[in-house]
């Protein structure tokens, strides 16, 4: 049945949700099929539906491939050999407003965020009435719920508006998402928040979930579930886009703390070790419950990073250093070569089996938090060039030419540089380097091309006013939502 997340009736949308998963996230069959008039008016049913909450963020057009892809497919540091066809319109920025990328992130964010936000209102009518061992997982329910829409509602921000900060610049009043509070109703009118209003949403959302996991004494101590240590790093990637520096490394450090996490890997082997699956990864706080039996075929981030052929660029390539550790999680296909490069996926490489299409997605790790505080010491008001070079080195001795702080830039220009190296180094393929580049108003290389060479079609594009149409689908339904200037800001 096609329908448009904004303008079909919205209790859809739940229904979905609590028949499509089970006791396991990608569980996809019927389970507990609950009028949705009645559904949420006990404990165990919104848990259920928190579940198909969850399955919505996990699919494929959303957290679990499409909605992570998006941000680094389009940049300077991968690479697209040109033999199949997927992602690229958005790689060769041809994109346009029918693209179904863009129509599905758009869809399953906004399922994300329906779900979670009838199950925040039923779970906070129900806080008086239920028994007092109902009310831990009551709260836990809740805290996960706006968790989700917070997460939720960052992604189609970052996606599909105006970075709010521009190195200084303030575009908070430019047009944002279709913030949602309450549940929308059939056929309502809705109309786009600004910016500023839509990450004053997402703020709100992430310090209500850790209220609620205080008041539920606790989270469920899985990265397979959102968590306080998720959530603090969420507020501080969030922070950091509004260049709130102080609130971005302080939150960045409780994300570390709650995990108990103070330094990473460094050898070859136990680099690769973080990726042979699921809850392999020590330095994760936030991951998806992808695996050998459960996965999305050839719809996952590693058959694109692999079979469809997406890898790293020569540029991105140049950047690591020959004792580099993650080096080793960078393979290439027995059929690749210099010119046709063929990748064996990478963070994706699922190294346990084999199978790219079985690895999972890491959402929140900590060597981003690292990387937070050491930007935000750089870029705050009372800059600590120490702080900010004891928190890199932490991340920046995955190379070993980097053992003390000796080994890095003493000036706060290129320091800043070699941060934003490292976040290249370190991030890729977890989706940031759009965001990256259109905060820092780079002016950007895109489009690679000609490899083993360092070559790419566009070049000085101000790719900080970049931004992606709206799926013409929600705009031709006519309930509110205003399309962007989009095509204006393509490159030439």
């Amino acid at each position: 049945m096609k329908k448009n997340i904004l303008k079909v009736v919205v209790g859809l949308t739940l229904m979905t949700s609590l028949t499509a998963c089970g006791d396991k996230f990608l569980e996809t069959d019927y389970y507990k099929g609950i009028d949705t008039e009645t559904a949420l008016t006990n404990v165990n049913n919104i848990s259920t539906a928190l579940n198909g909450t969850y399955y919505s963020l996990f699919y494929y057009a959303f957290a679990g491939n499409y909605a992570i892809s998006i941000g680094d497919i389009p940049t300077d540091i991968s690479y697209w050999n040109g033999k199949t066809g997927h992602f690229d319109a958005i790689y060769t920025f041809t994109v346009i407003d029918t693209d179904t990328y863009l129509k599905n992130i758009w869809e399953y964010g906004y399922k994300v965020i329906d779900g979670s936000s009838r199950i925040i209102k039923a779970g906070e009518a129900l806080t008086e009435t239920v028994s007092e061992e109902e009310n831990a997982e009551l709260n836990r329910c809740i805290a996960e719920a706006y968790a989700l829409r917070g997460y939720a509602q960052l992604m189609l921000t970052n996606i599909f508006c105006h970075q709010v900060k521009v190195n200084g610049t303030d575009y908070s009043s430019n047009p944002g998402i279709v913030v949602v509070t309450e549940p929308i109703e059939a056929l309502a009118k809705v109309s786009r928040s600004t910016v500023g209003e839509s990450y004053n949403a997402i703020l709100s959302d992430l310090n209500n979930a850790n209220k609620y996991f205080d008041a539920a004494g606790g989270d469920r101590g899985s990265i397979l579930y959102f968590n306080k240590a998720a959530v603090y790093g969420l507020l501080a990637r969030t922070n950091l886009y509004l260049e709130n520096w102080d609130e971005a490394k302080a939150n960045a450090q409780k994300a570390l703390d709650e995990k108990g996490i103070s330094t990473l890997t460094y050898t070859s082997d136990a680099y690769k070790a973080l990726f042979i699956g699921n809850e392999s990864n020590t330095e994760s706080l936030l991951s998806l419950a992808i695996t050998q039996t459960d996965n999305w075929s050839a719809n996952s981030s590693g058959t694109l990073w692999s079979t469809y052929n997406y890898s790293p660029s020569p540029k991105l390539l140049s950047l690591y250093g020959e004792k580099d550790c993650r080096q080793s999680i960078i393979a290439w296909d027995e059929s690749s070569s210099e010119t046709v490069p063929v990748f064996k996926g990478g963070k994706y490489g699922q190294h346990a089996t084999g199978n790219s299409a079985y690895a999972t997605n890491y959402l929140v790790n900590a060597p981003e938090m690292f990387l937070i505080i050491a930007e935000a010491n750089v870029k705050s008001t009372n800059a600590d060039l120490n702080a900010a070079k004891d928190a890199l080195l932490v991340v920046a001795r995955r190379n070993s030419d980097f053992s003390s702080t000796s080994n890095l830039p003493n000036n706060a220009n290129d320091l800043l540089t070699f941060i934003k190296n490292e976040r290249a180094r370190e991030l890729f393929q977890e989706g940031f380097r759009l965001y990256d580049l259109r905060r820092w108003d780079e002016t950007a290389s895109v489009y690679a091309n000609a490899a083993p060479n360092i070559s790419f079609t566009y070049n000085n594009y101000k790719i900080s006013d970049f931004v992606f149409p709206i799926p013409s689908s929600e705009i031709n339904a006519g309930f509110g939502v205003e399309q962007n200037d989009w095509a204006g800001t393509l490159p030439k």
